[in-house]
């Protein structure tokens, strides 16, 4: 994925749909934040920030702030919307090679006896469905990352249809997309939503596949590419 970005400073981030920022001829701007997540560690005043901008003439904040370079030298995703366009990317080149040779995939279809939406459903010949849904990990502590960052009753509904589909025969996959390029595994945060992580070994255990893929940055002037290209452990707490 290749975007063109604009750089700035961020001077806060508030009502969870908004940030101020500085821009390099110090004028200061309110943008988009595609992020309803606690983005703890991701939002410091005084980082660095790289955003795009809309030719939409009816969007009130034309620009959407998409990536944090923070003082420790890591580039964060930070619009959640990428993390399903970068593993259905990643996907079409056969780079994530635990779910290579599908031949059809569909986005947002209803499944599950608690009326969700999986991210994917992949279709192959003479295997089983499989459905694939994405988490986007940013929550970054001591090298680890962790998901998720805010106690997720609708990440628990998602672990409990993955846990139905294995049970009706089918093949569930729970991907986690890594965000941030300071993480270097990733695992549930008990300390968060101890609900989620019991699920998730509990998902584990009942054959729910669960693995996770890392974003690569970089950049040429001012034009971006982002890339999940390496596999990293998860690791489970059993």
């Amino acid at each position: 994925m290749k975007i063109e970005l604009q750089k700035a400073t961020l001077i806060k981030r508030y009502k969870r749909f908004l940030a101020d920022v500085k821009l390099p001829d110090n004028q200061e701007i309110t943008m988009h934040c595609a992020n309803t997540g606690a983005m703890t560690g991701c939002a410091v005043p005084g980082d660095t920030i790289w955003y795009s901008t809309s030719d939409n003439a009816k969007r009130k904040y034309p620009n959407s702030w998409e990536l944090t370079y923070t003082q420790a030298h890591h580039f964060i995703c930070i619009n959640t919307l990428r993390a399903n366009q970068l593993v259905e990317e990643a996907l079409n080149k056969d780079i994530i090679e635990e779910l290579s040779g599908f031949k059809t995939l569909q986005r947002e279809v209803k499944y599950g006896s608690e009326n969700s939406r999986i991210d994917f459903l992949l279709k192959y010949e003479n295997q089983a469905d499989t459905y694939v849904e994405v988490k986007s990990v940013t929550l970054l502590d001591n090298n680890k990352g962790f998901f998720p960052d805010a106690v997720t009753t609708r990440g628990q509904k998602h672990l409990r249809e993955l846990i139905e589909m294995v049970q009706l025969g089918h093949r569930a996959v729970l991907c986690f997309a890594v965000l941030h390029t300071g993480i270097n595994s990733v695992q549930a945060a008990i300390h968060i939503d101890p609900k989620y992580a019991e699920l998730l070994n509990e998902a584990h255990k009942k054959g729910v596949e669960v693995f996770s893929y890392k974003v690569d940055v970089s950049c040429e002037n001012s034009t971006f590419e982002l890339k999940l290209s390496n596999s990293i452990p998860v690791v489970f707490d059993h």
